[in-house]
């Protein structure tokens, strides 16, 4: 350390961490630190989004080429090759080395430390690392972006039978061959996608609910749950997990199989498998950050104004950790603006204005879930703008048009628009089908803008592409 005072420092150092601190002394003579007891990248950059994705790309290009005449027959009779698809996935998460992440935080004028950070009273971190303990204090800001952690239910057995956690499943080195995947949500699908594409010979989501992605409109949750019975996965609905038995469990590392076969009761049988994956939520990371230290509640996500203040002027929460919007972009999104509040206070500017409040994270947020097929969502769902009392209309036409029967032979695909009838404007979209996440950012500029439909019909789609959907949409709506 270069200092044990410094104008902003930030505990956590993920992507939105980065971004608030970066933000935060931009064009200025302000220092920084940010606090990391794991990697600097965090969950995304080596347990999530960077290798998740890296999973499952390969297998959406296979698809596509199968389904194209003239390269389908050349690939059809193979699969990945999974040691390269591993290896690609290594190369982004750089085996989970974070020395070019405090590379850049260092060429950015951010100092790291190394340790568990928690408050001990107003702009006092004490951090706890190997050579000790030291404290840090603020000038003008702490930033808390600690992000969650893999919640694993207290069922009779599950812990001691040591199950994976996304952790695992992004970065596995084997392939079980018989996989119970306990959670219907967003992991849940993603991680049965790509355990079927790489061989997996049974792969079993068990789901207390009715419906795969439980907050998405129910034609995305049918289609993907479509998808992965079509290929060889399993579903029980309304399942209750009862116990698990696993005699010989042992930590064997990151993405290995943990032990001998496991024995799930679920009641009316007993599911055997070679590996359990539990994804079934998050936790705020916020048990040990020293919260009461400062009048705010230890183990809950910490609320904050648009601002992303949490208490005071000086007191920040982004990312996972606010519970806003558990997503990376909008992590990032909201350390943006965090970083330009805290920026503006430092200097004395007043903090009026769209670019200092986080308004995106109300209605405005867009997500892409990488099954096959993919979903693509922004704003509320037709049940979403229903319970917050808009006059609702729903439009919906299924993706056939030109530019989709070029993309792929087997092209099948669906879309629906939510509408705000009395403004005439978008509160919501969701498109289904292959690379549709490509096509939602320009619904999530229609929804942010509130873009009126009648200004939409002049965005004429290029054609032929896929988007020209959209045309199809508007048609609809026009009657």
């Amino acid at each position: 350390m270069a200092s044990d005072t410094y104008d902003v420092v930030v505990i956590g150092g993920g992507p939105a961490g980065e971004n608030a601190a970066a933000y935060a002394i931009a064009g200025s003579d302000r220092t920084a630190v940010i606090v990391e007891h794991e990697l600097v990248g965090g969950e995304c950059s080596y347990w999530a989004c960077m290798p998740s994705k890296a999973l499952l790309r390969p297998i959406h290009v296979l698809s596509g080429a199968r389904a194209i005449a003239g390269v389908g027959d050349l690939v059809a009779a193979g699969g990945v090759n999974l040691e390269a698809v591993l290896a690609r996935r290594d190369s982004f998460t750089h085996k989970r080395d974070d020395s070019s992440q405090v590379q850049w935080a260092e060429n950015t004028g951010i100092d790291v430390v190394r340790g568990h950070g928690r408050l001990t009273g107003e702009k006092t971190v004490e951090v706890t690392g190997a050579a000790g303990t030291t404290t840090l204090t603020a000038r003008h800001a702490v930033v808390l972006a600690t992000g969650t952690t893999a919640n694993v239910p207290n069922t009779p057995g599950l812990r001691e039978a040591l199950p994976w956690t996304s952790r695992d499943a992004t970065n596995m080195t084997e392939v079980p061959k018989r996989v119970a995947i306990i959670g219907g949500g967003v992991v849940a699908c993603e991680a049965a996608t790509w355990l079927l594409a790489f061989g997996a010979d049974e792969v079993t989501m068990i789901v207390r609910g009715s419906a795969l992605l439980a907050n998405a409109e129910a034609f995305a949750s049918e289609r993907v749950a479509d998808g992965l019975t079509g290929g060889r996965g399993r579903i029980i609905f309304h399942a209750d997990l009862l116990g698990v038995d696993r005699p010989d469990a042992q930590d064997t590392g990151i993405g290995t199989i943990h032990g001998g076969p496991a024995t799930l009761d679920l009641g009316n049988e007993d599911l055997v498998v070679d590996e359990i994956i539990v994804a079934a939520g998050r936790t705020p990371a916020s048990a040990d950050l020293g919260l009461a230290s400062v009048g705010l509640d230890d183990g809950r996500y910490v609320e904050t104004d648009d601002h992303l203040t949490a208490t005071g002027d000086w007191l920040y929460a982004v990312g996972d950790i606010n519970g806003r919007a558990p997503l990376t972009h909008m992590g990032k999104y909201q350390a943006r603006v965090c970083g330009d509040v805290i920026a503006a206070r430092a200097e004395g500017r007043a903090i009026d204005g769209p670019r200092y409040a986080a308004t995106a994270d109300h209605g405005l947020v867009p997500q892409v879930v990488f099954t096959e097929p993919e979903v693509a969502s922004v704003g509320r769902t037709e049940r979403e703008a229903k319970k917050d009392g808009f006059d609702v209309e729903t439009v919906e036409v299924d993706i056939a048009v030109a530019g989709s029967s070029l993309a792929r032979d087997d092209f099948a695909g669906h879309a629906k628009l939510v509408i705000d009838r009395s403004a005439d404007t978008l509160l919501g979209a969701t498109f289904v089908g292959p690379d549709v996440g490509e096509q939602i950012h320009a619904a999530t500029i229609a929804v942010v803008g509130k873009v009126p439909l009648e200004t939409l019909w002049h965005a004429v789609p290029s054609y032929p592409t896929v988007s020209e959907f959209w045309l199809r949409l508007l048609e609809k709506r026009r009657g």
